[in-house]
């Protein structure tokens, strides 16, 4: 809802009683269905002009701090960036240009990640575009070894 409605009432209710319509117990569970959808699109997925891109994470991030799950999410947030910028997966000539779009991307993604992992973000992306992966590398979620050797998993 460009014109503000989305923020209007409850709409933490509303966006979980769509998401249990989905099928889906948690918002996590539906995200984790959608793995390399931008915010935005998942946001759609949910009511066309019902929620926003913002509303949709601001759940997912309470979600994952309930669940001692950051930095999970903080991947799947790289995955949803990567996929959305390169969706043919990483570029196979890592030219300037493609070096500009890969840390336009990746500053991208250290704007969502949550500021308690935002170092390691910064540290991720000096790792990527110091030793850039593989050509063709496309993460399709969280789980992705690559990211999970990148982003270790340290929430108890």
């Amino acid at each position: 809802m460009s014109d503000g409605r989305s923020w209007q009432g409850n709409w933490p209710a509303r966006m979980y009683e769509r998401v249990r319509e989905r099928g889906f117990t948690s918002l996590t569970a539906f995200a984790d269905a959608h793995p390399t959808l931008p915010l935005v699109e998942l946001a759609e997925e949910l009511g066309k002009d019902s929620f926003s891109a913002v509303q949709v994470f601001s759940g997912l991030v309470d979600e994952a701090e309930r669940s001692c799950q950051v930095t999970r999410l903080t991947r799947g947030q790289l995955v949803r960036e990567l996929s959305e910028s390169f969706p043919d997966g990483w570029p196979v000539v890592f030219d300037d240009e493609a070096r500009l779009e890969a840390a336009m991307t990746l500053a991208s993604w250290i704007g969502f990640t949550p500021e308690t992992h935002k170092e390691r973000a910064r540290q991720v992306t000096a790792a990527l575009l110091a030793r850039p992966p593989p050509p063709g590398w496309r993460p399709l979620g969280p789980d992705d070894e690559l990211l999970r050797t990148l982003l270790p998993d340290e929430e108890a």
